[in-house]
């Protein structure tokens, strides 16, 4: 970066209902080293004082806008709306979602990265998920990917290095030239809107914990992972973009070895007896993907799990358990009406 120069970087907070953690998220984007950007927190109708709490940091910065929803959008929708208020002067953009923060250094590294390589249109660093760092595949120093290279390893060596909303920062012109930005029929819409980008651009990658993920069982990402939802987004990826980065024999090969994990996680859910909106949602996700749902499959996958159990009993016995157990307290704590107030469709949520 040239010096005393410092393009303009939008940071976007999508929000509904994150008045606990939404002042740490500001904070964070006020304690950054690098100075020239805008904070734009688009509030979707909170019902808990978030967007109060927004207004009043908006009013000690100028940097610092609120945009408040007429009307509750689904979540992925109002992503795609808060990318939409970025200015047409800013040249990165970074969301930061309400319940999550940065670290002082980010944009400043992250920008900075961009700038030396102006191929790169995502970057991306070491998050710190709860108590642990992620986003560590890739060997030191790995500062400039190509976006064929990194796609390559996400999918032939399962290579977690792009990570979630938060922890990348985009080129403005890019988000600017998809709208929208993300695919609102996709859970994981972050992560194929970067597969959709790389085909095109390079990868940025910082050796530095720079963002932080919250995790909390109430999320929709808990709900999330619950349910498995990123089986059905590795599918669509495979299917979507998997000729862009992969021959056809690795292609061929990379569905066979999803799809029978994908059936080890059903013939699993089967023998915990889990059911409604699981099995609702990968039904409707295989049948879109053209792949359909296959008993033969799942009597397959379910006799793999039990193979296992007689390999290994006692370890896979007591992680069934523990599975059924959280799905039990989670059933035991939806008792007396709170799970047909507070539950969420799954199309309207994002990964984090």
């Amino acid at each position: 970066m040239k010096i005393g120069y410092q393009p303009l970087a939008s940071v976007v907070t999508p929000v509904h209902n994150e008045a606990k953690y939404l002042g740490e998220c500001i904070e964070s984007v006020l304690a950054q080293t690098y100075r020239e950007w805008e904070y734009i927190i688009v509030d979707n109708c909170s019902t808990d004082g978030s967007g109060d709490i927004a207004r009043r940091y908006a009013a000690k910065d100028r940097r610092i806008r609120v945009v408040v929803n007429q009307e509750f959008l689904p979540a992925i929708q109002n992503h795609n709306l808060a990318l939409r208020q970025i200015s047409a002067e800013s040249k990165y953009c970074k969301v930061v979602l309400g319940d999550d923060w940065i670290f002082p250094e980010c944009l400043e590294r992250m920008v900075a990265a961009a700038e030396e390589h102006p191929s790169v249109g995502i970057v991306s660093a070491y998050v710190l998920e709860g108590r642990e760092v992620k986003c560590t595949g890739l060997p030191y120093p790995s500062a400039l990917i190509s976006g064929r290279d990194i796609c390559r390893k996400d999918l032939l060596e399962k290579v977690y290095a792009i990570g979630s909303p938060s922890t990348v920062l985009y080129r403005a012109d890019l988000v600017r030239s998809h709208d929208p930005f993300y695919n609102e029929a996709n859970i994981h819409a972050d992560t194929e809107a970067c597969f959709a980008l790389l085909k095109a651009c390079d990868f940025g990658f910082i050796h530095q914990v720079l963002t932080f993920t919250r995790l909390r069982p109430e999320s929709r990402s808990a709900m999330s992972t619950q349910v498995q939802t990123c089986l059905a987004s590795r599918l669509h990826v495979l299917l979507t973009y998997g000729r862009d980065f992969l021959s056809c024999e690795e292609l061929e090969a990379c569905l066979k070895r999803h799809i029978s994990e994908y059936y080890r996680f059903l013939g699993k859910s089967l023998i915990l007896g889990r059911e409604g909106q699981l099995w609702e949602y990968h039904k409707r996700q295989l049948a879109q993907a053209g792949v359909g749902f296959s008993w033969l499959r799942l009597t397959m996958g379910t006799m793999a799990t039990l193979y296992d159990a007689t390999l290994n009993p006692k370890d896979t016995i007591q992680k069934l358990l523990r599975r059924r157990g959280v799905q039990r307290a989670a059933d035991l704590k939806d008792v007396g009406g709170r799970k047909a107030t507070t539950s969420v469709r799954l199309e309207d949520t994002m990964e984090t």
